[in-house]
């Protein structure tokens, strides 16, 4: 018989914490997690995604009724399980492998110049499908992040399944925390940047990647 949970906050906190330390490869500090290598599983079981679902539900059922609000009601009734599967849906990252969004997109090639779609890498015999690089990108953006972070983990998930001699990652966002409310700053943007490798030893291979960027 699972725990019962004492609040909601230590039911959502069980739900979102990611519980398998197997998944981890440190790279310089060990609170980044990446991704396991490669192996074989199964699809998740339904019965477990089922549970997921339900007891997302039970909690959005509580807050519905914390704020005034029936959740029986017509128009609400299927709110609560709507809600637990669109979270499962963008937080699916946490379940992701890196490995396997990259599988069979890697190639070997003897290239040394410097591939960028604000993910930029200096290869060392092998290059990376261009799709596969988005994929990555999806696989850390799918959960719950801060920029500093995503923009880290990226660049350090493509170092680990592609072994190049330097990865460098440029993200501009804008935050709707800043926009929609607090300092309501409209046109406000967010960069941020994470160098790996010779990305981050070289300045001249790092000048140019922020040049073509337009960033310098």
């Amino acid at each position: 018989m699972p725990k019962k949970h004492q609040s909601l906050r230590e039911l959502l906190i069980s739900l979102f914490s990611g519980r398998d330390s197997t998944r981890s490869l440190p790279h310089d500090s060990d609170s980044y997690r990446l991704c396991r290598e490669p192996q074989k599983h199964s699809e998740r079981p339904s019965e477990e995604e089922d549970e997921k679902v339900e007891k997302i539900a039970k909690a959005v059922r509580t807050i519905l009724e914390c704020v005034g609000e029936d959740p029986g009601r017509e128009g609400l009734r299927a709110t609560p399980e709507r809600y637990a599967k669109a979270m499962l849906y963008f937080t699916k990252g946490y379940s992701e492998n890196i490995f396997d969004r990259a599988n069979g997109a890697i190639f070997h090639e003897d290239y040394k110049g410097l591939i960028v779609m604000h993910i930029g890498y200096i290869p060392d015999g092998r290059i990376l499908g261009l799709s596969k690089m988005a994929h990555l990108a999806e696989v850390f953006s799918r959960r719950l992040q801060v920029q500093e972070r995503l923009t880290e983990q990226v660049a350090i998930a493509v170092f680990n399944v592609l072994k190049p001699q330097g990865v460098g990652v440029v993200m501009e966002s804008s935050h709707l925390c800043m926009i929609m409310r607090g300092v309501q700053k409209v046109r406000s943007t967010t960069t941020t940047s994470y160098m790996v490798g010779s990305m981050q030893s070289n300045p001249k291979a790092r000048e140019e990647f922020l040049t073509l960027l337009h960033l310098r």
